[in-house]
């Protein structure tokens, strides 16, 4: 990819058209329906089959059915964003919410906001105080969720119920924006584009599929910004022999980030995998073996305690599947202008689909004494 902004993206194909669109569907935790019918239109193409569970978990298997694939490997992204949820509509016709997930409550106000509503969409701005009517010590405060508002230019509670519920999700009315370097900006990078990686790692993975010996299982999970709830049940059904979650992880290579507290990941330099407790060692060797036999480069960061992703879900489900955390280097995590480097992406990808191409027949993935 060449790093102009202005560079035509057309010639990446059907695989960055569908991470645009991806990126730009609204996907709340507890509201992911969109989302992921964006995702199953795509992995629909080449999978072999689709499901979708009770909760709108969606796997797509490569070599499915009793005696075809072994191991049975899964990949697997979060397709939830963070965002806010309508809870009290004033006499004035003011909107007030509560957070969806880790919401940086600091970035709130001030924001170009679109309500979801059942009758449409409907754009609305984050309401403040203009810092000229302020008090003086209060400029330099973030007040809490419930005392912040959205307007969406209704004058009455009456005239605002006729375009809103309490209940409806309220997203960011930030689109997917291309930059220079080969990089893009977009809320809800995290995680939408591990969900992205789990699809494009399956289509790559079916262009060799004759070589495939295992079972593959690409999950675009639900809800992991509440809870990793999502990943609970998709590890649980699936009970793969070795799973491998891809989420975003911090890209300290901003001048404000201390690397000797939060270590070393940079931009461009490739996925980088999760060293201690959850991953687990065996395909944590296997994973970086594989990534130099195949020319893609990977960085490394340490996780002593947990992940913060999906992978602490699973790992643990059954009696234990062994996993490991990926992480795509993300800079301004949980704000609505996340930024991504295409070729991390794209290389995450190719991890994915080498590592279930490697595999062999019946191989699993013990730790040996």
């Amino acid at each position: 990819m060449k790093s102009s902004a202005k560079t035509s993206h057309d010639s990446l194909g059907a695989p960055y058209a569908f991470l645009k669109k991806l990126l730009n569907t609204h996907s709340p935790s507890g509201f992911e329906t969109k989302g992921q019918k964006v995702w199953v239109d795509y992995v629909s193409q080449f999978a072999d089959s689709v499901e979708i569970d009770s909760y709108g978990n969606a796997y797509a298997t490569l070599n499915p059915g009793s005696g075809k694939g072994d191991p049975t490997i899964l990949i697997s992204g979060h397709v939830d964003e963070l965002g806010m949820m309508v809870s009290h509509i004033s006499e004035e016709g003011f909107l007030y919410f509560k957070g969806i997930g880790g919401v940086d409550k600091g970035l709130i106000r001030g924001q170009r906001v679109t309500v979801h509503g059942s009758k449409g969409s409907v754009p609305g701005v984050t309401g403040l105080l203009a810092i000229h009517l302020q008090e003086p010590d209060d400029r330099n405060k973030v007040p809490e969720i419930h005392a912040m508002h959205i307007d969406i230019g209704a004058s009455t509670r009456k005239e605002a119920e006729k375009l809103v519920s309490i209940g409806d999700a309220v997203t960011y009315s930030a689109e997917f924006q291309e930059l220079a370097g080969g990089r893009f900006a977009a809320r809800g990078c995290d995680n939408r584009i591990g969900a992205w990686a789990a699809a494009e790692g399956l289509r790559i993975a079916s262009l060799k599929k004759k070589n495939l010996q295992a079972k593959l299982v690409a999950v675009s999970t639900i809800q992991e910004e509440n809870g990793l709830y999502g990943a609970s049940m998709a590890g649980y059904t699936v009970h793969p022999d070795v799973a491998l979650v891809v989420d975003v992880t911090h890209a300290t290579d901003i001048p404000n980030c201390s690397k000797t507290k939060h270590g070393e990941v940079f931009m461009g330099k490739g996925p980088v995998i999760s060293l201690g407790s959850v991953n687990h060692p065996v395909v944590n060797a296997r994973l970086r073996k594989l990534g130099e036999h195949s020319k893609v480069p990977l960085q490394v960061e340490v996780n002593p305690r947990w992940t913060g992703t999906d992978a602490d879900a699973i790992f643990k489900q059954k009696g234990g599947i062994p996993t490991v955390s990926i992480g795509v280097p993300n800079r301004y995590m949980h704000s609505p202008v996340e930024m991504i480097q295409y070729s991390d992406l794209e290389q995450t990808a190719e991890l994915l689909a080498g590592f279930a191409l490697d595999c062999s027949k019946g191989e699993r993935f013990g730790v040996k004494l």
